[in-house]
């Protein structure tokens, strides 16, 4: 009997998730790296980019006034307020298939994209 893998919906958080496999590789990324765990995962949009909007992923030491903090699976994530306009309903997940590997955005207010994945507009 072929056994059958059972996908595992997204953690959700004001709007925003990341998948199991985004969760595991943030981990692994700051194991790795030997990244403070009282450092967060920033998530934010800026201009730029062939469509107009660009996604930002990075690690951050400090918080705004103005960050939306959210926790999945023990991953602290901010996201400014500017951003959250542009994110809501957006899911991170990981990928590493034959096509490369990295972090994908999932954007549904996205009305149009690039070949490249990380600049969308709106």
């Amino acid at each position: 009997m072929e056994e059958t893998k059972q996908m595992t919906a997204p953690e959700i958080t004001d709007g925003i998730a990341l998948t199991e496999k985004a969760i595991g590789e943030v981990k692994k990324i700051m194991s790795e790296n030997t990244i403070p765990d009282d450092y967060v995962l920033r998530i934010g949009v800026k201009g730029g980019g062939c469509s107009g909007l660009s996604y930002t992923l990075g690690f951050d030491a400090e918080l705004k006034e103005t960050d939306n903090v959210m926790e999945f699976g023990g991953v602290k994530v901010a996201v400014d307020w500017k951003s959250i306009l542009y994110l809501t309903g957006t899911t991170v997940d990981y990928t590493d298939g034959l096509n490369g590997k990295g972090f994908v955005f999932n954007n549904p207010s996205a009305k149009k994209t690039c070949g490249c994945g990380s600049s969308f507009g709106v």
